[in-house]
């Protein structure tokens, strides 16, 4: 152990003296970074979306030596690394299945900042790049989705592009633009090739390195919603609460990411389309513009928004205004930290009221993707016209609600229950 301790030193003493500003960077943000004591499950989601996003660049990176973003090759190129390359449909499905995976860990990350209240201030940049971060995130996974162009790629496509053509006055030249053709095709795989593999990839790793770089200089939020940096010790000014990021944060992320890794190797391994919902069946089909698939709709993580977009009827023969709908649903949320008037942060010393809203919220969420698989009725229709409306009056009475009930006693020092 010592030989090991003297050789770890000695290797960081030498990268020190050569690069004197690494040693620095590490200690800000590793062994001198002091996170709450308190974590708890709801922290691990963090660091597995970094976790999904590296397979994604890495597995990305192995499926362009082998994809032909052509109209005529694209679904061919995917069969043929599916079927001839060594190890290329476990590549391919790593990504496609990472994909959902991503989209799980970040919504369940929106989900623990939305219960501890880590949007509030002094936050409020953490929360605003953390939502530029998944408004990126679902063009990436859009685009990303056109290439296999299978039957559900295209259409899906289709659909999503004729959207800005509800556009007033620039509707027309804007659907033009962003296919490059007046169709669909060769233009458009290929500028989606571009975005989905180079520009948008570049833009979301910047995004994490300033979502981190803010968290680090206002410090992490913890279950109780405690500031940590507010009782520290008079001598060494660490915080009384604080226990450095490294080793005791990057051995549990570990521990969770081991388990995490588990759960994904078997769907990878035994369910990769899981049931149709990582990958439709009608995706396996090469896209034809004559036959629409049916249902169409989108996949899983873009259904509630979708739900939303065709609840809202089309008025004077333009549907803007559910194009509207779908956009504002995620860009609401943008506010979040100024709609919530709370005293307090953490639902654990909130009124019963506020757990009522957010878990009505989080049911209208989930309920508004499920009802895009079922068949279109009025009666269904008229359902999902009640949850988008209850969806933005969640956040447009906020200020409201959010400071009405009677609010426990935070704690002055963080607690260690679950």
């Amino acid at each position: 152990m010592n030989f090991i301790t003297r050789a770890m030193n000695g290797g960081m003493g030498w990268v020190e003296e050569r690069a004197p500003g690494l040693m620095p960077f590490y200690r800000k943000h590793m062994s001198e970074y002091y996170a709450p004591k308190n974590f708890n499950l709801w922290y691990f989601f963090g660091a597995l979306s970094m976790l999904v996003l590296v397979n994604q660049i890495v597995t990305g990176i192995f499926l362009t030596m082998q994809y032909k973003p052509s109209a005529a090759e694209a679904f061919a190129s995917v069969e043929y690394i599916m079927r001839d390359v060594p190890g290329g449909w476990l590549i391919r499905y790593m990504h496609t299945t990472g994909a959902s995976l991503f989209f799980i860990v970040i919504y369940l990350h929106m989900f623990r900042a939305l219960i501890y209240g880590s949007y509030q201030k002094p936050r409020e940049l953490v929360w605003l790049l953390g939502m530029l971060i998944f408004l990126t995130l679902m063009a990436e996974a859009f685009m990303g989705y056109v290439l296999p162009w299978g039957q559900m790629s295209y259409w899906g496509a289709q659909v999503i592009i004729n959207l800005f053509g509800t556009i007033p006055v620039i509707g027309t030249g804007l659907t033009e633009w962003i296919r490059g053709d007046y169709l669909i095709a060769d233009a458009t795989l290929n500028r989606f090739f571009a975005l989905h593999v180079v520009a948008l990839p570049l833009v979301i790793l910047l995004l994490v390195v300033l979502h981190l770089g803010a968290l680090h200089e206002v410090g992490s939020n913890n279950p109780d919603g405690v500031d940590i940096k507010k009782n520290k010790d008079p001598v060494t000014h660490i915080p009384r609460d604080g226990i450095p990021f490294h080793p005791y944060y990057t051995v549990k992320d570990l521990f969770g990411a081991c388990f995490f890794l588990t759960i994904a190797a078997f769907i990878l391994f035994f369910i990769p389309n899981f049931f149709g919902i990582f990958l439709e069946p009608a995706n396996f089909v090469p896209a034809n513009p004559l036959v629409t698939p049916i249902p169409l709709e989108p996949v899983w993580y873009f259904m509630p928004y979708y739900m939303m977009l065709r609840s809202v009827p089309s008025f004077l023969g333009t549907q803007v205004w559910g194009v509207l709908v779908m956009g504002g649903a995620v860009l609401i949320m943008f506010g979040l930290p100024w709609f919530d008037r709370s005293p307090v942060k953490s639902i654990r010393y909130r009124p019963m009221l506020h757990k009522v809203m957010i878990g009505l919220f989080t049911l209208t969420f989930v309920l508004l993707g499920y009802l895009v698989t079922r068949p279109g009725t009025a009666t269904l229709t008229w359902i999902a016209r009640a949850l988008t409306l209850f969806y933005f009056l969640f956040f447009l009475t906020m200020p409201v609600w959010s400071r009405m009930g009677s609010f426990k006693q935070v704690p002055d020092r963080v607690t260690t229950h679950d």
